[in-house]
Formats: structure tokens, sequence, C-alpha cells
């Protein structure tokens, strides 16, 4: 085994602070990878990396409030000037905003559409360049099954999640060729920290 295969994959995690994104954080560090857990939140991305290193793991926190492209910039920046690639990205960040459309405001359309879409599209063009260079990476994208089907409440999500699936099929044909992965996984509903305050439809 060569002195690369050998070496620990890094694996970054957007919204790994709580729900979905803290259990996908805790598997790839399971798996042996060294996970860097990101979060708007110091506090919670900090305690998923705690508890991944408590448990034997090997991870490490980074606060970005992912609905700005400026801050995803420099976290890349500085993480790839230390570790030069960053080998699995898990875009799995996002907030919902919900009301029927009549009701919606402008700032919460847009603040689920950057948190939850634009984000995807800053990682990946900031991290995905040194998989390619690399020729091998894996990109996954965490959607919903709303962005299927739509849901009455949830224009902007459902919008945002939809992309999220369009933007996955565009990038796994731009980067294949290259041997990066671009997939998505879109979940129905589940009982996390997110969804605990959302109405039932």
């Amino acid at each position: 085994m060569s002195e690369e295969n050998s070496k620990p994959k890094i694996a970054l995690v957007t919204g790994a602070g709580r729900g979905i994104g803290r259990s996908i954080a805790e598997a790839l560090a399971k798996d042996g990878m060294k996970v860097i857990c990101v979060s708007k939140s110091e506090s919670s991305c900090g305690a998923a990396a705690e508890s991944i290193c408590a448990d034997g793991g090997d991870a490490i926190a980074r606060a970005v409030d992912v609905s700005s492209g400026e801050e995803i910039r420099q976290a890349c920046d500085a993480l790839l000037e230390e570790y030069e690639c960053v080998d699995v990205l898990v875009n799995n960040a996002g907030i919902t905003r919900d009301n029927l459309l009549f009701r919606m405001e402008e700032d919460d359309w847009n603040a689920v559409l950057h948190t939850n879409l634009t984000s995807c599209f800053h990682w990946i063009k900031h991290l995905g360049r040194p998989m390619t260079r690399k020729r091998w990476g894996r990109i996954v994208n965490i959607s919903s099954v709303v962005g299927l089907t739509g849901n009455a409440g949830q224009a902007n999500y459902s919008a945002a999640k939809a992309g999220m699936i369009g933007l996955t099929k565009s990038l796994a044909r731009e980067f294949s060729a290259r041997s990066v992965t671009v997939n998505a996984v879109a979940p129905g509903f589940i009982d996390t920290d997110m969804t605990s305050g959302l109405d039932e439809r």
C-alpha cells in the first residue's frame, strides 16, 4: 500500500453539530476518517468533535456561517493550506423558514436558499478542485424527499432541496472523468432538532 493510500481520509460535514449531520460525522469517524465538523455554532460543532474524539475517533470543529460565501471561502483556504485536500464532502447544513407563499418574506426565501443550496455551490467549488487533481473524491449532498414531491408551506425549502438534486446531477457529469463521484440522498421525515418544531401536515 502506498503512503498516500495509507493516510486517513479527510471528511468535512456541514451541519455536523446536531441531527443527521452529527450522525454522519460520527459514522465517518468510525470508518477511520479524520472528520471536520462544521456548523454555525462553535459550541455545537465543538461538542460533536469532542464526542467523536472521546469515542476514539479523530475530529476537529470549525464554526462557519454557511450562508456566507466569503466565510466558506476563507474556511476552505485555511483547511486546504493545512490538509491539501478534503477527500469526502457532505453538504448537510440546512434550515427551515416555513410559511405559505403569500405570507413568506423575501428574507425567509433567501435565508433558506443561501444556507441549503448556495452553500453547496461554494463548498464544492473550493474543495472540489483538489479532489479532481488527486483524481479521487466523494461528494454527497443531503437533499430531501420534498425536493421531489414539494410540500405546502415549504416552497423555499422544497426549491432548495430540488436545486440540490439538479446541482448533483450536473456536477456528477462534470467530475466523473476525474474519478470524483457526486451523489444526493433524499431522506423522508426524520425526527431531529430541526424538525421538532415543524407543524404536522
